[in-house]
């Protein structure tokens, strides 16, 4: 079910209205005996990424935080295709991917953390199986590929154990598409059958262009020209960006190889806080979009069919604020991180360049001192 154009039909299994659909290929399956339990707690994850999301924006305009770059609209393709993950499985994400590391059960505060300036993000992948954000567009998808050929090389693919098959998806938005490592990537991948999930968020805006300034075919089409399949899903509904991340993976961990997988989604926010969407785009094209919401589309569904309580929504929004309230207390209470640190992040052994090249910085600004100390800078 999609739009008219040819072009723009979609897997959808739950409709703006909050109706559920079914789909000829894909259906929503958690694996649990209650269903609505799961997919109060995709609607509940997707709450609390949205409030994490907002409280950042927030901080970044009182000065709190260098920059932000704000996941609105985009709940559902974060929360559904990472809680479509196993275990084992392992994510590379862009910079923008704060949804998929909250399913990963990485703290918050580590991305704040990095926006603030006071690390590089410098979070242990192995500790989720979430690699650091890549801010390089499109570098994500060759890190993610090399990865994936480790995986079928260290005989993690197509063993039937569930709990040891692998599988690996990179993140990237539709601005990434046009970068050279995108597709430098999906050739090794198809050459050696990689199990990975190429997953494209496509928000409409590669920053300020637009989708068809940069693609002839719709995304999931250019597949295609590498061998592999693609498949367009809507991504403002959660229940089918898990059913086909889910189909996707497993088709990975199966030893099938490759997919893409084009969440067709929007921009609710800027790019980032930096940006202003006003100068690209109208406010009637966000309201229409805006109708769309993912969040919005699950609480119809809930309220609709009795599967969740007034009350069960309210406890949900004091723990929304609750979350907002920590979370801003404790990124206002992170410390700056020494200036020398620096040198010891880039190599496991130092090397005596690089040893040279800190302890000069370190003699540089050991001429400075404090105002409050009563000397002349230099002195």
């Amino acid at each position: 079910m999609g739009a008219s154009d040819p072009d723009q039909q979609f897997v959808q299994l739950l409709t703006p209205d909050g109706e559920r659909v079914e789909h000829p290929d894909y259906r929503f399956d958690s694996g649990a005996a209650d269903e609505a339990a799961t997919i109060r707690g995709l609607y509940r994850d997707m709450v609390l990424t949205r409030r994490i999301d907002t409280e950042s924006t927030a901080l970044q305009r009182h000065g709190e935080l260098g920059l932000w770059a704000q996941l609105l609209g985009q709940e559902a393709a974060q929360i559904g295709s990472g809680r479509a993950l196993a275990t084992q499985d392992f994510a590379f994400p862009t910079y923008r991917e704060h949804g998929v590391a909250y399913c990963r059960g990485l703290d918050p505060l580590r991305v704040l953390s990095l926006y603030r300036g006071c690390d590089q993000g410098d979070w242990d992948p192995r500790e989720h199986n979430f690699a650091n954000y890549t801010v390089v567009i499109g570098a994500q998808a060759l890190h993610a590929t090399g990865y994936a050929m480790g995986v079928q090389r260290d005989g993690l693919v197509g063993t039937g154990d569930s709990e040891r098959d692998t599988a690996v998806i990179a993140y990237f938005g539709d601005g990434a598409t046009a970068q050279g490592d995108v597709s430098e990537a999906m050739v090794f991948a198809a050459s050696y059958h990689a199990p990975v999930v190429f997953f494209c968020q496509n928000n409409q805006f590669a920053i300020s262009a637009t989708t068809d300034r940069q693609s002839r075919i719709p995304l999931y089409q250019r597949s295609r020209g590498f061998g592999f399949p693609g498949v367009r899903v809507d991504g403002n509904d959660v229940l089918a960006v898990h059913a086909v991340t889910t189909a996707a993976l497993q088709r990975a961990r199966e030893g099938n190889g490759p997919t893409l997988v084009e969440a067709y989604t929007y921009r609710m926010g800027a790019h980032t806080t930096t940006d202003d969407p006003t100068r690209y785009r109208m406010a009637e094209e966000v309201e229409q979009w805006r109708a769309k919401d993912p969040l919005t589309r699950v609480e119809l569904y809930l309220s609709r069919y009795g599967l969740a309580s007034p009350e069960w929504f309210a406890d949900l929004a004091e723990e929304a604020d609750e979350l907002g309230h920590q979370l801003r207390e404790r990124c206002k209470a992170l410390t700056d991180p020494d200036p020398l640190g620096i040198f010891e992040q880039v190599y496991v052994e130092q090397t005596d360049e690089l040893a040279r090249q800190r302890d000069e910085y370190a003699a540089y600004r050991a001429t400075f001192v404090s105002e409050s100390a009563g000397q002349e800078v230099g002195a």
